[in-house]
């Protein structure tokens, strides 16, 4: 099996029973902050455009690169499918022109053509954009694991299809914090320390616990090019910057006992059998590690060549055309009524700062309206053109186009909150009602209402639409409206899919006099 880098968390694999290109990351990410670390710019598109199979881990655009796409990758790829909830990765690829895909189920094995695959996916609101996975592959020979940035927690199933030849996987940070906090310096500094280490001290502790023959560091750091963010690269192993690169990685695997770790640059091959394992650079050894070493002379270079993109990107960036106040109103205070659990999450009121005026998320009230000086838990900072950008393509996940650029300031009061962050990669009514159950789930309450008659659970079973809200009967048949899922009353029994029940029970009168079941009578269905 030969496996190329092609940046970032970008792979082409070649077995013998075809190839898969993973990961594919060349455009700039997240407004003009993102750019790949190594430069791939010297990758050839067309010798990689068309693989067998396309596997996209998830939406994060440092992965699912939908300029890229368009334009290089055949869609005669089958797409190799997470076994995700919420089918948007493939709304998403089937709007590009992919057509054929394989549908795998979480932690199941599919055999396809004499290859044999497997992908682990992550389905809480934390993980990723909805979703995070990993992809396994064995050609018969040869098993490698692409964990990329996901971090599965069934590690005995994912144990069970090695045992590895090849593991690639994160180590580096990939957020932005501490660094955009508002935080005294030698706090942040601390912060910083500690997430350097806890980023390769669970990479680490993969690495143990699946003992691969040998590991790639992957999947980050990115670099930034943007004179607003030059500052956050790691030049010169600073122990509190939060992007350490493949080479610190290496040294400190190699601390810890582990001399079994490759580094490779876009452009890189490893030849693994049963027997041995080849790696060859695109360039010569002293290049490859003056990278590493004089990492500030080779991003000022790299950033000469992507100055003129990224002003032209950011000259593209308009301001002053969106009345944001009424355009967040209309669009987020509909969802801050359905999102019981994540109002209650927040318990306060967010700030978004755009300098000339501020906009406050009243998760208390579930209420936007103009900030006048209120008290808030939450304040974030941003240049007003971002914020309108996100307004105009009414982009559903902010973490995925704002956040992750790190072109913000923030606050807080209090401990770090999830449910703020989740609030801003949900902002459709399908993604939230699957936070929502999700959320829901987790609760030890009975979850049931009163229907027509009937004690039925408060979610849906397809994808944990609340049916308080979105429930609709008629002659005894409730339908969910998010999806249009159908279900017989008297009987649990789903009229869409044979593998689905929802809970039902007849009203005990009795029972309801003497307070056992809570309703939302306001949200009673029709």
């Amino acid at each position: 099996m030969r496996v190329t880098s092609i940046g970032h968390a970008g792979f082409f694999i070649e077995t013998r029973h075809g190839t898969i290109l993973t990961d594919p990351w060349f455009n700039p990410a997240y407004f003009a902050s993102w750019f790949p670390f190594p430069s791939n710019e010297h990758i050839d598109p067309a010798a990689i455009g068309s693989p067998d199979y396309l596997y996209i881990s998830h939406m994060h655009h440092d992965h699912m690169d939908p300029e890229f796409l368009r334009r290089h990758v055949s869609k005669d790829a089958v797409v190799l499918l997470p076994d995700y909830p919420l089918d948007l990765l493939e709304r998403e690829l089937r709007a590009m022109g992919f057509r054929h895909f394989v549908r795998t189920r979480n932690y199941e094995p599919v055999e396809l053509d004499g290859l044999r695959i497997m992908i682990a996916a992550a389905v809480a609101p934390t993980d990723g954009p909805l979703g995070d996975s990993a992809l396994m592959v064995d050609d018969g020979e040869v098993r490698i694991l692409d964990q990329n940035d996901s971090r599965p927690l069934d590690l005995e199933r994912l144990a069970s299809f090695g045992p590895y030849d090849l593991h690639m996987l994160q180590f580096s940070g990939a957020i932005w914090y501490p660094m955009v906090y508002k935080l005294p310096q030698k706090m942040k500094e601390a912060l910083g320390r500690k997430k350097r280490i806890n980023g390769m001290d669970r990479a680490l502790r993969y690495i143990e616990l699946l003992g691969a023959r040998w590991v790639v560091p992957s999947a980050g750091p990115p670099c930034f090019l943007d004179d607003d963010l030059f500052g956050l690269n790691d030049f010169d192993r600073d122990p509190a910057n939060t992007f350490p690169d493949a080479a610190v990685f290496l040294d400190y695997m190699a601390e810890h006992g582990h001399g079994n770790g490759l580094l490779v640059i876009p452009g890189s091959t490893v030849e693994i059998s049963p027997a041995s394992c080849t790696l060859t650079h695109p360039f010569p050894e002293d290049e490859v590690r003056a990278i590493f070493e004089d990492k500030r002379l080779y991003l000022e270079a790299y950033k000469a060549r992507q100055q003129p993109r990224i002003d032209a990107i950011k000259s593209s960036w308009r301001r002053g055309e969106v009345d944001l106040v009424a355009a967040l109103r209309e669009w987020f205070e509909p969802l801050l009524e359905q999102a019981d659990m994540t109002c209650v999450g927040v318990n306060g009121r967010v700030l978004l700062d755009c300098g000339d005026e501020g906009i406050v998320l009243d998760f208390q009230h579930r209420k936007v309206y103009r900030w006048q000086g209120e008290e808030w838990e939450y304040r974030m900072a941003f240049d007003r053109a971002l914020l309108e950008e996100c307004v105009r393509q009414h982009y559903e996940d902010w973490v995925n186009e704002l956040f992750l650029s790190c072109r913000f300031e923030a606050e807080r009061k209090g401990p770090y909150n999830e449910y703020v962050y989740n609030f801003f990669k949900c902002l459709s009514q399908e993604r939230l009602q699957y936070a929502e159950g999700w959320y829901a789930e987790q609760t030890q309450d009975q979850q049931l209402w009163e229907c027509e008659g009937y004690l039925v659970q408060r979610r849906c079973p397809h994808l944990k639409a609340d049916l308080t809200r979105f429930g609709e009967v008629h002659d005894g048949i409730l339908t969910c409206r998010l999806h249009g899922w159908q279900f017989d009353l008297a009987t649990g029994r789903c009229l869409t899919s044979p593998d689905r029940h929802l809970f039902t029970q007849p009203v005990e009168r009795e029972e309801v006099a003497q307070g056992g079941v809570q309703r939302p009578a306001e949200h009673k269905a029709s």
